[in-house]
């Protein structure tokens, strides 16, 4: 009977050490996020990121200009457009297949126009147009910079480079309450009018340039062109009466591509052609050369297919043993709006990786690809849940469907539970992270 009960206490006090090791692994995580996210303003600066620590970890560029020399056992990475990156490892021996993770670099912020400034009752502006399906009301009140890429003149050609003005810059004001009595009651922005961001006063006139042109290094007469966003600058943190939550911008979808690095440089690689793939622009459909309805995934595929030896064949059968994972953050259910999740189906921040299933294929998850991703999660020791709209609501999409346009692997779209999604401060969190990153390490193992 004593030996019951120590054993009682025993099974008692492994249960309640377990959430207390599995949230500080979880905070630990999420500080690491935090820093990647703090360096990745702009979807250049994330890929730029994960080339960095690509190469750390041994892997060597390639360059779509050349043909691949590839090798078994070795890791390559190939960037496009400068924002979209794909990483993979070859394994030592005989292999029949792709298993890739596919997530996606942007988010919805401001995008700078040409010649943007734009003087207005003793003060400059900067022209702006949205990009992306954005939440517009927290743009306003608070500090925002400038980051991005610009393209400068140099002897027999050009060259691009990446810039980040660190410091307080841009503000976007709202209109008082006295003028606009309504404001509390619902409002319309129009971004032409309403959202055009404060640069300073009429003294700052032709400032922006010369700022540009400073954080790159160069003269103003050397900018051939740019693409440049706002961004916000309030930092990220950890929060919440036990720390179980963690804020900041981009994490839709920086999260998950966080996770997918981790998880596939912790993978042992060892059966399959393991693929780390992180595209750009699928918040405004994924049309572009370095997006999800691009060849980029497919071009690369083929590539590592035909250098091993292969024809068209041979790379039709490894695609059709493949498995790729789209990883692009989910809905949790709202405190505060219950009502808009589906009655059954109800993330919880924290309650671990989310399966996304859609009947009208916004989402490709289906029961088989489902029940392997629940497979996975319980090899790694962590929670799933299920998520779909309410069958009233048309929900969003992401680059799963697309990719399949490309790529006909069997697919499964998975998440991270999170609240403000589009707003330029969101929240998920802080075991999430972790979960998924145990899980892709399993997956690419």
């Amino acid at each position: 009977m004593a030996q019951r009960d120590e054993r009682q206490r025993e099974l008692e006090r492994e249960q309640t050490g377990k959430p207390q090791a599995e949230r500080r692994a979880g905070q630990q995580t999420a500080r690491e996020l935090l820093a990647f996210l703090e360096g990745s303003p702009t979807a250049f600066h994330a890929a730029a990121q994960m080339a960095e620590r690509l190469e750390r970890h041994g892997f060597r560029r390639l360059s779509e200009r050349e043909r691949w020399q590839l090798r078994p056992g070795e890791g390559y990475y190939v960037v496009r457009n400068d924002s979209a990156l794909i990483a993979f490892q070859l394994p030592q021996g005989p292999w029949t297949g792709f298993r890739v993770v596919a997530s996606h670099s942007d988010s919805p912020m401001f995008k700078i126009k040409e010649n943007p400034e734009m003087e207005a009752e003793g003060c400059i502006k900067l022209n702006v147009e949205r990009y992306g399906g954005m939440l517009c009301a927290p743009w306003m009140d608070r500090p925002l910079s400038v980051a991005g890429r610009v393209a400068l003149r140099r002897d027999g050609g050009w060259e691009t480079r990446l810039i980040c003005l660190d410091r307080d810059l841009l503000l976007i004001p709202s209109l008082a309450i006295h003028m606009n009595r309504q404001a509390n009651e619902g409002i319309s922005f129009n971004v032409q009018k309403d959202l055009l961001p404060l640069l300073g006063s009429t003294a700052a006139k032709g400032a922006f340039q010369k700022l540009v042109a400073e954080a790159a290094g160069a003269e103003p007469e050397e900018i051939l062109g740019h693409d440049l966003f706002l961004y916000n600058r309030q930092k990220g943190c950890i929060w919440g009466a036990e720390e179980e939550f963690v804020s900041c911008g981009r994490l839709d979808d920086l999260q998950c591509a966080f996770a997918s690095l981790q998880g596939f440089l912790a993978g042992e690689k060892k059966r399959w052609a393991a693929v780390h793939c992180v595209l750009d622009n699928e918040e405004v459909g994924s049309g572009s050369r370095q997006g999800a309805a691009s060849t980029f995934l497919q071009d690369v595929l083929r590539r590592i297919s035909d250098s091993l030896g292969g024809d068209y064949q041979d790379y039709l059968c490894r695609v059709a043993d493949s498995f790729l994972i789209s990883a692009d953050n989910a809905h949790a259910a709202h405190p505060n709006y219950g009502e808009k999740a589906d009655p059954v189906n109800r993330p919880r921040i924290n309650g671990g990786i989310v399966i996304k299933f859609s009947a009208n294929q916004k989402y490709c998850t289906d029961g088989c690809t489902a029940g392997a991703v629940k497979e996975w999660c319980r090899e790694a020791g962590v929670p799933f849940q299920v998520f779909t709209n309410r069958s009233d609501m048309a929900g969003g999409s992401t680059l799963g469907n697309i990719s399949l346009s490309q790529v006909a692997a069997a697919t499964a779209d998975i998440g991270l539970p999170q609240l403000a999604m589009h707003s330029p401060y969101e929240t998920a969190g802080v075991r999430d992270t972790e979960y998924l990153i145990r899980m892709l390490q399993v997956y690419f193992s």
